[in-house]
């Protein structure tokens, strides 16, 4: 599934042809995705102005001139393309097979938005642009770590006192939104943190936060970063939309690496792939404690 840096990088793509343009046409492939679209969702899409594009954990907003908010999820598969191109080509390959092709956006000046999507496990909705904290796929979720206060004291205030696994715990979309496998595995190495660790080890016994705490902060922070620049995990021999090479899977350290040295300097362990909450995790058990 992509992840925030992938559900970033494709926002980016689309910016420059879906931002300040009017959505002159939207044509259905299907009646549904994952889920049935929302009522008169052409009629209340067509005309409208796409004044933002935002970025909510793993979902795509764009918000529009009529006061309400296109809200998309790319699922397992789901993918767009301006014309021939595609916005983000990740770790997975992404479909051109014209028939799965569900969603086209005709946008003012001649450019053509298409969402394909092979499984179906994404979706599109429509909600008020006010109420979009209440949407029932948005309320509840927890804090951006890309946010400014995303920091060891937030990591503390969130773990304090739990003894789920560190891994499962920033999972937990209802504590940080957006995080992913992939980039919890990395990031956890990066913080030479075991993820079976104790999310409540973070938390000192005041509640404040330990150094471990400062360290993933910085590690997923960085982690996160550094996979937007690099377009996200993206296959070796594919472009984005701006002909920009995505490469950030070339620079796993531990993620699809089972049984490969450990890249971190001085460390003589191998990188191992153990099954945890039904997801497969990757670590160092050498230098992660």
């Amino acid at each position: 599934m992509p992840e925030l840096p992938e559900v970033e990088t494709v926002r980016r793509g689309l910016a420059p042809a879906m931002v300040g343009a009017r959505i002159e046409a939207v044509e259905l492939g299907r009646a549904d995705i994952r889920f049935p679209f929302p009522p008169r969702f052409r009629e209340r899409l067509t005309g409208k102005r796409i004044e933002a594009l935002d970025r909510r954990a793993k979902y795509l907003l764009a918000r529009l001139d009529s006061g309400e908010t296109l809200i998309a999820h790319l699922g397992m598969s789901g993918s767009f393309r301006i014309e021939e191109a595609f916005v983000g080509e990740f770790h997975h390959p992404r479909s051109k097979d014209p028939k799965h092709d569900h969603v086209v956006f005709r946008i003012e000046g001649g450019k053509i938005v298409t969402y394909n999507d092979p499984r179906r496990f994404g979706f599109m909705d429509l909600a008020a642009t006010d109420a979009l904290d209440r949407h029932p796929r948005l309320a509840g979720l927890g804090c951006e770590p890309l946010a400014p206060d995303f920091d060891a004291a937030r990591i503390a205030a969130l773990f304090a006192g739990l003894r789920a696994p560190l891994k499962a715990a920033l999972l937990d979309q209802k504590r940080i939104a957006g995080l992913g496998n992939i980039y919890v595995c990395e990031a956890l190495h990066r913080a030479k943190l075991s993820p079976f660790r104790p999310a409540g080890d973070l938390a000192n016994a005041r509640g404040g936060p330990t150094r471990s705490a400062g360290a993933l902060a910085k590690a997923i922070r960085a982690v996160l970063e550094q996979a937007i620049e690099a377009g996200g995990s993206t296959l070796r021999d594919h472009r984005q939309a701006d002909g920009a090479l995505g490469y950030f899977q070339h620079s796993f350290d531990v993620y699809d690496r089972e049984g490969a040295a450990c890249r971190r300097p001085g460390c003589r362990g191998a990188i191992v792939r153990n099954a945890q909450s039904a997801r497969s995790t990757f670590y160092c058990p050498t230098c992660q404690v």
